[in-house]
């Protein structure tokens, strides 16, 4: 089952599945703005996606692309030095988030974006550095949410 279904919601790009758009928000201190995937509206043979499945989708999936760091995120908050382990993640990563938790809130999508993903809307949210659970090594469109 989760196989066809991967098979099914697959994306064609990786900018499909994170479309471009302004989160109009620059982050402060140690904030991370990351866009969470959009969920697929339409299957790639034109099938309406019901309302359910893509609501279950979005908020079982937890990969994000890092879009902007805080001037004090993965640093020493007194001396702004970087830890000594290094960022964590820079902006274009994509990484695996908390299921809850986070500041939320949707974009609406330009028209020719919208036509181009399928999607009407983008999700951003902002995290404190420490809350970011891992950088995806692998492709993240492969990482899937179970309906």
């Amino acid at each position: 089952m989760v196989a066809s279904a991967r098979s099914i919601l697959d994306y064609d790009s990786i900018e499909q599945a994170f479309p471009e758009a302004d989160p109009g928000l620059v982050p402060f201190g140690s904030r991370v703005l990351v866009q969470k995937r959009s969920p697929r509206e339409v299957t790639k043979g034109g099938i309406v996606v019901p309302h359910e499945t893509q609501e279950t989708e979005f908020w079982n999936t937890q990969v994000a692309k890092v879009i902007a760091l805080g001037p004090a995120a993965f640093k020493n908050r007194d001396s702004l030095e970087v830890w000594p382990e290094g960022e964590w993640a820079q902006p274009g990563a994509y990484v695996r988030v908390p299921k809850y938790g986070g500041d939320k809130w949707f974009v609406d999508l330009d028209d020719i974006t919208r036509q181009k993903t399928g999607a009407d809307k983008a999700c951003f949210v902002l995290y404190n550095d420490l809350d970011l659970i891992g950088e995806i090594t692998c492709n993240p469109m492969d990482v899937i949410a179970y309906l």
